[in-house]
């Protein structure tokens, strides 16, 4: 493991490290905010009924005049009157003067725009008999963001991570951009997916990048430093919604900074331990040497040579030629069981975190308040989640998170539902758990993984996320038998999931692995010892084995 002894050789921690990570974290702040834009984007206002083009409203005594009202003495708003009702309603639902039938809104609908102005709810009328509609929108986003995290992160390990995270910038840029402009409600959707495909790459990209550029003492700052930035991005989105209600000025303002990600990017500099990964010994000098100049280290960077990086990364150049393909993930015993456990942990966390920050309105207060609570406890979450990880380790940061988040959850499941104060107080503090594990498998994930297919690992995890996402809604659907079925079923898998990461490998302290051979050794390092002491002993064996035969030729 002598590419962490490199990284120090050419400076460490030093101005190309911490210019190449700000700039690439930045993005990430609005990556926040596309994932849950349609919180904003996709508001349901308040609504009723158009009445008949031919309605005199001043003759028929006024609008309520055409609208029926529900069980609570609210007006229905997916219903009206087939013609005017005048005089106080009867108990049963009749009026004094007027048949009382009723129909759907034949001539569309009059909405509240006093707190949105205008959303893609207003604008092509997803309610009422369309209101599954909107929710297609927010999954074939997520749909996107599983197909990205699949094909992206097959083409970081076979083509560099730096390639792809510019094709990345610049489709998120297009396709957020002229979904600011779509026309119609398909073409919407297809550019929203386009742009979950690429924003899901960005963070796979972005914190693999940045971890293989970075020393083993710092890559759980860098997750964490990760997992803020995230958090700020929640509180960015509430005050951009908040002061640019119209959803295409949002949708525009939130892309249009994508083009300036695109063009920077291209100075970034590719992972060198990539490079020797790939068996391309000449790149890899190329780029430690341009690090060292950025770095102040020039003499040192002029010690190296290829002979040097030849005797120090002998086993990568040896090992890493042939990269492995996602199959291998199952293939091979020891990723088998990485990859099952760690795509329990990352569709658990992602289903149960979708389930709650995907339902703002349902808390009945300010959805622009409510974005920012949510945010805020990221913070505190997120500094107990990196002591645990920085200190005690990985796992139990794991493990910890998931358990506490899934117990609040499920104790929100029988808390009454007039304590609104405590149901909100359990979710936001589950929710900040489920901060605080997205923290950890991140980094988790991208430490546990070998680097001949660390990108391909990430990519199917986050792709688990995805269904996790995808799936989370659909179980919403089940308030409908009991309203509390959601919450025992959020909360019940992050608990369950909680028990995998008794089964992988802790990775505080560890360099990063190279190869499965390098992973075996220390998920197993006695077995390991007793398959190079059987290896050895094969060798002195066929000497002896030879020599008995030739005496008995003899």
């Amino acid at each position: 493991m002598a590419f962490n002894d490199l990284l120090k050789q050419v400076g460490g921690v030093g101005r190309f490290q911490l210019i190449q990570v700000t700039l690439a974290i930045l993005p990430l702040l609005l990556m926040a905010s596309h994932n849950t834009l349609q919180n904003f984007t996709a508001a349901i206002p308040t609504h009723h009924c158009r009445p008949p083009a031919h309605a005199n409203l001043s003759k028929d005594g006024g609008l309520e005049a055409w609208l029926p009202r529900d069980q609570r003495g609210r007006l229905e708003s997916c219903l009206r009157f087939t013609s005017p009702q005048w005089g106080p309603p009867f108990p049963n639902g009749t009026e004094a003067n007027g048949t009382g039938a009723t129909e759907p809104c034949t001539n569309g609908w009059i909405y509240d725009n006093s707190t949105f102005p205008s959303t893609i709810v207003t604008e092509w009328d997803l309610v009422c008999s369309h209101r599954a509609l909107r929710q297609m929108a927010q999954s074939l986003y997520m749909v996107g963001v599983l197909l990205g995290a699949m094909l992206f992160g097959y083409l970081a390990d076979r083509l560099g991570r730096r390639k792809v995270l510019i094709l990345n910038y610049l489709q998120t840029a297009v396709s957020g951009t002229c979904a600011a402009f779509a026309p119609n409600f398909p073409v919407y959707c297809t550019f929203r997916l386009l742009s979950g495909m690429s924003l899901a790459s960005i963070s796979l990209n972005c914190m693999t990048l940045n971890v293989e550029w970075m020393p083993i003492h710092t890559r759980a700052y860098l997750g964490t430093i990760i997992g803020y930035v995230y958090s700020l991005g929640q509180f960015l989105l509430a005050g951009l919604a908040y002061a640019v209600p119209h959803w295409r000025h949002l949708q525009l303002l939130v892309s249009v900074p994508y083009f300036a990600f695109f063009i920077y990017s291209w100075f970034f500099i590719e992972s060198a331990r990539w490079y020797a990964s790939s068996g391309r010994l000449d790149f890899t000098l190329r780029a430690l040497q341009r690090v060292a100049r950025i770095n102040g280290k020039r003499e040192e960077g002029a010690k190296l040579s290829m002979q040097v990086l030849q005797a120090s990364l002998q086993k990568e150049l040896t090992t890493g030629k042939s990269q492995a393909s996602a199959i291998e993930l199952l293939r091979c015993p020891t990723l088998r069981r990485l990859f099952l456990c760690l795509s329990m942990l990352w569709f658990a966390t992602s289903f149960a975190y979708y389930g709650l920050v995907m339902d703002l309105q349902g808390f009945g207060v300010s959805m622009y308040l409510i974005q920012v609570i949510f945010g805020a406890v990221d913070l505190p979450a997120k500094l107990v989640c990196f002591l645990v990880i920085n200190y005690l380790g990985r796992r139990p940061a794991q493990m910890a998170s998931l358990l506490l988040a899934g117990i609040c959850i499920l104790v929100n499941a029988v808390v009454p539902q007039d304590w609104s104060i405590v149901r909100t107080s359990l979710a936001v503090l589950g929710k900040g758990c489920l901060a605080a594990s997205f923290n950890c498998i991140f980094l988790y994930t991208g430490e546990v993984y070998p680097t001949m297919i660390r990108q391909t690992g990430m990519g199917m995890g986050s792709t688990m996320a995805r269904v996790g996402s995808i799936v989370s809604p659909l179980v919403s659907m089940t308030a409908e038998l009991y309203p509390s079925v959601p919450l025992f079923i959020y909360g019940a898998v992050p608990v369950a999931a909680s028990a995998v990461t008794a089964f992988l490998p802790e990775t505080l302290g560890q360099p990063l692995p190279d190869t499965v051979q390098d992973l075996e050794n220390r998920w197993a390092p006695r077995k390991g010892k007793l398959r190079r002491q059987e290896q050895e002993l094969q060798k002195h064996m066929v000497p002896l084995q030879a020599s008995a035969q030739e005496k008995t030729g003899l």
